[in-house]
């Protein structure tokens, strides 16, 4: 792995049932990650996805790129546009820097209206 390598896209489907699911698994119980009337009464379109979920689905797409032993040293990632049902999330991936067994991946993950997620992953990456 070299400065420069680009990670293959994974798109995600974004339904209800994943943003609520996520919304659910990381105790999120805020009501614009799984009503949809009490989000629109809030100015929203409809429900949308938490930072825990994306933050999850970065991970995912990094170790599912890495391997099983691969560890996550570092995510810093920032949100953007919001992720509606009915979208698509597609995560790609740029090798920023390698040192030694450390990998830097700049992050970015894109649906119909921009990107809805920026940012880096460092791991290290067992021999």
């Amino acid at each position: 792995m070299k400065v420069g390598d680009t990670l293959p896209p994974l798109e995600i489907p974004v339904t209800r049932t994943l943003i609520v699911a996520g919304a659910i698994a990381s105790r999120d119980y805020q009501d614009v990650h799984h009503d949809a009337e009490l989000a629109r009464e809030k100015g929203s379109p409809d429900v949308f996805m938490n930072i825990l979920t994306t933050n999850g689905l970065v991970g995912r797409y990094v170790t599912d790129h890495l391997g099983p032993r691969a560890v996550l040293r570092r995510v810093a990632i920032r949100l953007g546009a919001p992720n509606y049902p009915g979208d698509t999330m597609t995560l790609t991936g740029t090798v920023t820097a390698v040192q030694d067994r450390t990998v830097e991946i700049r992050i970015v993950g894109a649906n119909g209206i921009g990107h809805h997620v920026t940012g880096t992953v460092t791991a290290e990456v067992s021999a």
